[in-house]
């Protein structure tokens, strides 16, 4: 499995434009033969594009420089040099794209259909035909090409997730997340089995509206003063729609935790307490699907918001938390029969 990456720097070099040509016309019988030394041609670009299959900048070395083709030299007869080759680099959705000296954020890829040229060739230089005039017959020297633009870039990824699963290590997140989606993040049962993001696609109505969901490794007292995994994830919650915190329902703990979590959040970003969200308390199996104890929970915690009682091993009403999710977090009204 690839290492997840998500902040690199790397240099990025446009092509030099090609020098122009110093030649001159030779035909037989003709002793003296005019300038035909052609331009350079444009040193390639280098083009940022959105690959929605990404999910990690691991493709991408720290500290390398990619760069482009140069333009290549002009040649005799006034034929122009070819242009050098653009350099495409492919980046998950939700990249930010920022220049390192000044930290000025140059884009930001939210549709799978973004691109942008971050570095452009520099252009070819002109032949010594180009330079002939009447006082000036036989020019013996060209124009060098341009230089291309160089420039230390930091690549940020912020994961556009629709929907991110916020919880405590061991809360069932993963779990949950490879229940209801597509995704087949590592599960084990030990705190922090999950080192980075996961990623998965929920189809819902027919495949009529889809959605993207992020587990968000355990979010600790602290986090957002880089206590445990800290930092490093929470940026990937910073862009979602909604939120669904998850909890071990069997957790004596579970007012203060969801308190902990809030504080975190706002701490790192106050407008993620503005976002919808959900709760859904795990691991309802361990009592046997007990009704009257379930009840019994959800009402002395009814004050935090809608609870959905779950079990994501057991697959217990996770049709009705996907249900939840419709009208909660993307006011989708869902159908009673």
């Amino acid at each position: 499995m690839a290492k997840f990456i998500d902040e690199i720097r790397i240099y990025v070099q446009a092509g030099h434009g090609g020098h122009g040509a110093v030649t001159f016309h030779k035909e037989k019988f003709v002793e003296f033969g005019g300038p035909d030394g052609g331009d350079g041609g444009k040193g390639g670009d280098v083009i940022f594009q959105a690959n929605r299959s990404l999910q990690t900048l691991d493709k991408y070395l720290p500290e390398k420089t990619y760069t482009a083709e140069d333009g290549h030299p002009g040649q005799k007869r006034n034929r122009s040099g070819s242009k050098g080759e653009d350099l495409i680099l492919h980046v998950p959705l939700g990249t930010q794209i920022f220049r390192t000296d000044t930290q000025e954020l140059l884009f930001d890829f939210k549709d799978e259909k973004d691109f942008i040229t971050i570095a452009r060739g520099g252009r070819g230089g002109k032949g010594n035909a180009f330079f002939k005039s009447s006082t000036h017959q036989a020019p013996k020297f060209s124009q060098d090409g341009e230089e291309g633009s160089w420039l230390t870039l930091t690549l940020s990824l912020k994961l556009l997730a629709d929907v991110g699963i916020v919880g405590l290590p061991n809360s069932g997140k993963s779990t949950l997340l490879s229940k209801i989606t597509h995704a087949h993040p590592k599960i084990a049962g030990y705190a922090f089995t999950t080192l980075s993001p996961n990623l998965g696609v929920v189809v819902r109505h027919g495949d009529s509206f889809r959605y993207t969901m992020a587990d968000i490794p355990g979010i600790i007292e602290g986090a957002s003063q880089g206590h445990g995994l800290g930092l490093s994830f929470l940026r990937h919650i910073e862009r979602v729609k909604g939120i669904l915190f998850v909890f071990d329902a069997s957790s004596i703990d579970i007012e203060e935790d969801f308190k902990m979590l809030q504080h975190e959040l706002e701490a790192y970003n106050p407008n993620l307490l503005t976002v919808p969200h959900l709760i859904a308390f795990n691991k309802i199996d361990i009592w046997e699907n007990d009704a009257n104890f379930t009840q019994d929970l959800l009402e002395k915690f009814s004050h935090l918001g809608r609870i959905i009682p779950i079990s994501a091993v057991e697959e217990t009403n996770l049709e009705q938390l996907l249900d939840a999710i419709d009208e909660e977090i993307f006011q989708f009204a869902v159908e009673t029969t």
